[in-house]
């Protein structure tokens, strides 16, 4: 069997804030939660998405300061230009965005960015193909 990706762990500085962004900003929700770090380790994920990709978060981590050239993100798919705008507006009301909307050539597509309390950026994208619908768009 070939290596599968499954999740990535996260050490972040304020569990509960990192689960509320998630679960406002993404639509995860906790899946698991344990005692463990001195306080306690969640798994979140997309609902229906449990069984094969998810977000471990575990308190005690520093506060990531990344640079504003640089583009290491999660990125999540949406599924319009208009998402990405209501997302965008969403997170420069609570002070998160990062990257307004803007359109790149493809593959990339129409995106914005935030950060998390935790310091790292995630990308919500439409028009990549990546994520829901875009099975029937080519690869280059």
């Amino acid at each position: 069997m070939r290596p599968c990706l499954t999740h990535i762990a996260l050490h972040v500085p304020d569990l509960e804030a990192c689960m509320t962004f998630y679960r406002d900003f993404c639509g995860m929700r906790v899946i698991h939660e344990r005692a463990g770090k001195g306080s306690k380790i969640v798994w979140m994920a997309e609902p229906g998405k449990e069984h094969q990709f998810i977000f471990v978060i575990m308190p005690g981590g520093q506060a990531r300061q990344l640079a504003a050239d640089d583009y290491s993100h999660f990125g999540f798919a949406v599924d319009s230009r208009e998402a990405v705008d209501a997302i965008a507006a969403r997170a420069a009301e609570a002070g998160c965005l990062i990257w307004a909307p803007r359109d790149e050539p493809y593959p990339v597509g129409y995106y914005c960015g935030l950060r998390d309390p935790a310091g790292n950026y995630v990308e919500f994208s439409y028009g990549q193909p990546l994520g829901p619908g875009s099975q029937d768009m080519p690869i280059p």
